[in-house]
C-alpha cells in the first residue's frame, strides 16, 4: 500500500510542479523526471571516464613487462592490484555515498585517479606500478557500484532500467579506452600516456562533475527520508540478504570470468590466434552493453530477482555451448551470446537491493555484493587456469564454470520462491 501512495504521489508532483524539471536549485526532486534523465546521462559519462583504470593495465603489461624485465605472472599481479582496488573500494566509496553524497565519492575518486596513473607512469620498479594499481582500482570504484545505487533513488517507474543504463558506462569505457591507449604508448610511450590518462580524466570527470553538482540542486548530501519504500518483503534481514547475494555474485562471476578470462588464451591453444581471442572479447562487451540495457527495461517489468534469474539460466546455457562447439565460426556467435546472456546480471544486484533493502544502506550494500563479485571474478579466472594446468583442457574448466553458474541458479530461484511466497500470503 505504501508502494501505492508513492507512486501517486510522484504522479501528482509531476502535474503540480512540472518547472521543478527545469529548476537545477529546485528542493523539490520528481523522480523519472527530466532532470533525472540528465542526471544519469552525465553519470554515463563520469562512469565511462573513471573506467579507464578497468582497461589501461590490459594494454599495458606487455610493454611495461618489457620494459622491467619482469616474468608474465608478476606483471599480471598489477590486474590482480586493480581487482582488489576495485573490489574493497566499491564498499567505502559506498558508505560515502550514502552518508555524504555521491559528488563527495567521486570527487575523492577522482583525486586518487590523477595520483595513481602520475605514480604509475613515474614508477622506477614493477613493484611500485604493480602496487599504484590498488589506487587506480579503488578510484575507479566510485564510477560504478555507487552510481547504480544513486541512479536508483533517481527514478521510481524506470527504476531498472536506469541503473542499467548507469552500469553501462563500465562497458562503454571498456570500449572506448583500450585502442586509445594503445594509441598512446605507440606515440609517446607507456610513461607519458599512463600520466596523460590521469591528468585528462581527472580533468575530464571534474568537470562532468561540476554538472552533476548542479543538476542535483542544493542538496548534494543525501536524503533519505523521502525515498521509495523497498518494493519486495523477503522476510530476510538486511545482512542476511547481502550475504545471500554476495554467494549468489560470487557464484555467477566464477562462471562469468571462465570466457572473459581465457577466451584469448582457448583461441590460441586451438590454432586460431590470440588476435581471434581478442575479436571474440570485444564481441561479448560489446553485445553486454545491449544485454545490460535490455534487462533494465525487463527489471522494470518483472523485477531483479527474475530478471537476474532469467540472465543466469542463459549464461549457463552460453557456457554449455562452449564444451560443444569450438569452430571458429561458432565460438564468434557463442561468444556474442555470452554477452547478450551475462551483461544484464551485474546491475541486476543492484536493482534486488533498492527494490528489497532501506534506500539509506542502497550504496553500501551494492558496493558490498560488487566486491563479491570481483572476488568471483578473480577466483574463477585462477581456478579456471589452475584447471587447465591439471587437465590440459578447458573442457573441465567450463564444466567448473556450469556447476558454480548453478548454484547462482538455486539461490536465485529460492529468492523468486520467497518474494512470490510473500505476494500470495499479501
Amino acid at each position: 500500500m505504501a508502494v501505492d501512495l508513492w507512486a501517486i504521489a510522484v504522479e501528482v508532483a509531476r502535474a503540480v510542479d512540472i518547472s521543478s524539471d527545469l529548476a537545477p536549485n529546485s528542493e523539490l526532486f520528481v523522480p523519472d523526471s527530466r532532470r533525472a534523465w540528465a542526471r544519469l546521462a552525465v553519470a554515463v559519462l563520469i562512469g565511462s571516464l573513471g573506467s579507464v583504470g578497468m582497461w589501461s593495465v590490459v594494454v599495458a603489461l606487455p610493454v611495461v613487462q618489457t620494459e622491467f624485465g619482469a616474468g608474465r605472472g608478476t606483471a599480471s599481479l598489477a590486474f590482480t592490484m586493480v581487482m582488489l582496488g576495485f573490489g574493497s573500494g566499491g564498499v567505502l566509496t559506498g558508505k560515502i555515498t550514502d552518508r555524504y553524497g555521491i559528488v563527495t565519492a567521486i570527487g575523492v575518486g577522482i583525486g586518487i585517479l590523477a595520483l595513481g596513473y602520475i605514480g604509475a607512469g613515474m614508477s622506477s620498479s614493477i613493484w611500485q606500478f604493480i602496487l599504484v594499481h590498488f589506487a587506480i582500482g579503488l578510484s575507479s570504484s566510485a564510477t560504478f557500484g555507487p552510481l547504480m545505487a544513486e541512479a536508483s533513488h533517481w527514478f521510481y517507474r524506470y527504476r531498472g532500467l536506469a541503473v542499467a543504463i548507469a552500469a553501462s558506462g563500465n562497458y562503454i569505457g571498456g570500449t572506448i579506452w583500450p585502442p586509445l591507449v594503445n594509441f598512446g604508448m605507440q606515440s609517446i610511450g607507456w610513461r607519458s600516456t599512463h600520466i596523460a590518462v590521469g591528468l585528462f580524466a581527472a580533468v575530464a570527470m571534474a568537470l562532468a562533475l561540476v554538472a552533476l553538482r548542479l543538476l542535483m540542486g542544493a542538496g548534494t548530501r543525501r536524503n533519505h527520508q523521502n525515498a521509495p519504500p523497498p518494493r519486495v518483503d523477503l522476510r530476510l534481514s538486511t545482512n542476511a540478504l547481502t550475504a545471500i547475494l554476495a554467494l549468489a555474485s560470487i557464484a555467477c562471476c566464477v562462471a562469468m570470468s571462465m570466457p572473459q578470462v581465457h577466451i584469448v588464451a582457448y583461441c590460441g591453444d586451438l590454432g586460431y590466434g590470440v588476435a581471434r581471442g581478442a575479436e571474440m572479447l570485444s564481441l561479448m562487451l560489446g553485445f553486454g552493453i545491449i544485454s545490460r540495457i535490455g534487462s533494465g527495461f525487463l527489471a522494470d517489468r518483472i523485477g531483479g530477482i527474475a530478471t537476474l534469474l532469467i540472465g543466469s539460466i542463459a549464461q549457463g546455457t552460453a557456457l554449455l555451448f562452449y564444451l560443444f562447439f569450438d569452430s571458429l565460426t561458432s565460438l564468434y556467435i557463442i561468444s556474442a551470446m555470452f554477452g547478450l546472456f551475462q551483461g544484464g546480471i551485474v546491475p541486476s544486484y543492484a536493482i534486488i537491493v533498492r527494490e528489497a533493502m532501506p534506500a539509506s544502506e542502497a550504496a553500501t550494500r551494492v558496493g558490498i555484493v560488487i566486491f563479491a563479485s570481483v572476488f568471483g571474478m578473480s577466483f574463477g579466472g585462477f581456478i579456471s587456469g589452475v584447471i587447465f594446468d591439471a587437465t590440459g583442457s578447458y573442457g573441465a574448466a567450463f564444466l567448473n564454470g556450469i556447476a558454480w553458474n548453478a548454484v547462482n541458479v538455486t539461490i536465485m530461484l529460492s529468492l523468486l520462491w520467497r518474494a512470490r511466497q510473500r505476494l500470495a500470503m499479501a
